[in-house]
């Protein structure tokens, strides 16, 4: 009995101090940020300005969105390396569509409509499709998603030449509103990334699909046994992927103008961190919206310091983040 009594104590002791180390490693990505800017402020006063703020915001927007719904994917145990090329296709895509609507005597700003409305339907489709190649191909995410990673870039560079497709300056003038105008001064993506985030919150922590998702994540087949259409709840998640490429890349288009075959580059790998960076594990299970903001946001901090600083070259962005990566990924292995 006395044994007994001494590991049900050693076992209690450890659950509590696994459950401190939950605790603790959900304020992870806060705190870093909270350092971040503090370290920011000290080495540059720009830093601290609330137009620099606005700008890493706004530039935080397209790849946010994107992060929303790769947390959906990644909580249910699934990945989608193909988000980059498929919003370098969606954009020229809308833009073809617009430019062959302008000599049809359309106004401008209903071409415009059309033309955000055909991204976030294409984005759709392309996540429709690989949620059925995934669930009755009974092919892994990661070989679907690679796949169309090259044929989406390869068909905008086809339908390129090459080169750019680029929107008709009538169009542009219509169209620029939705990335560079503000609402009560706070720029239109802004806005559109605190809704898509607020949106999928609310399904992750409120509704009967996010548990769904959850519960799928951390065991696919007792998700199964409790009765959950597991092939129907991973199709919605890529679909919902994909209809958040879609917005990333309405809001993205008016910035440029054009689409080319280097549009969207590495966007995929930029989402993913994300979404890791943010504490959502990568086995899939558990995660959140609000921690996949804070790691999108924290990631560009971190490329806005080295732009407003001199500590570094600005061409380790790359390697700065990916140094985080390691180290929130060693971080979720001590969890594990």
């Amino acid at each position: 009995m006395p044994q007994a009594r001494t590991e049900s104590v050693k076992s209690s002791t450890k659950s509590d101090w696994s459950g401190r180390w939950n605790r603790l490693h959900g304020f992870g990505p806060v705190v870093g940020l909270v350092l971040l800017c503090i370290a920011g402020t000290l080495l540059n006063r720009e830093f601290a300005t609330v137009d620099n703020a606005l700008n890493v915001l706004t530039r935080t927007a397209f790849i946010g969105i994107i992060a929303v719904g790769m947390c959906f994917v990644i909580i249910s145990g699934g990945i989608d390396l193909s988000v980059g090329s498929m919003a370098a296709l969606i954009a020229g895509g809308v833009i073809l569509l617009m430019n062959g609507l302008a000599p049809r005597g359309w106004s401008p700003y209903a071409i415009v409509a059309a033309g955000m409305g055909f991204a976030v339907l294409l984005g759709a489709v392309f996540g429709l499709l690989h949620g059925l190649l995934i669930t009755r191909g009974r092919i892994e995410p990661f070989i679907v998603t690679l796949g169309t990673l090259g044929i989406y870039r390869a068909l905008l560079t086809w339908f390129a030449d090459g080169g750019a497709i680029t929107l008709d300056n009538a169009l542009s003038d219509a169209y620029s509103p939705v990335y560079y105008a503000s609402l009560l001064g706070v720029p239109v993506p802004v806005w559109v990334f605190l809704v898509v985030a607020v949106v999928g919150a609310v399904l992750l922590n409120r509704t009967a699909f996010g548990r769904y998702v959850q519960a799928i994540g951390s065991n696919e087949q007792v998700a199964r046994y409790a009765a959950v259409n597991v092939d129907s709840m991973k199709v919605w998640t890529y679909v919902l992927l994909g209809v958040c490429v879609g917005v990333a890349t309405l809001l993205y288009v008016p910035r440029l103008g054009s689409a080319s075959p280097t549009t969207g580059l590495l966007w995929e790998l930029e989402a993913i961190a994300a979404v890791i960076v943010g504490g959502t594990a990568l086995r899939g299970g558990s995660g959140s919206i609000v921690g996949t903001v804070i790691g999108a946001v924290l990631l560009s901090v971190i490329g806005n310091i080295l732009n407003v600083t001199n500590i570094i070259s600005v061409y380790l962005n790359a390697a700065v983040q990916g140094v985080v990566i390691i180290v929130v990924a060693f971080s979720q292995r001590r969890r594990g």
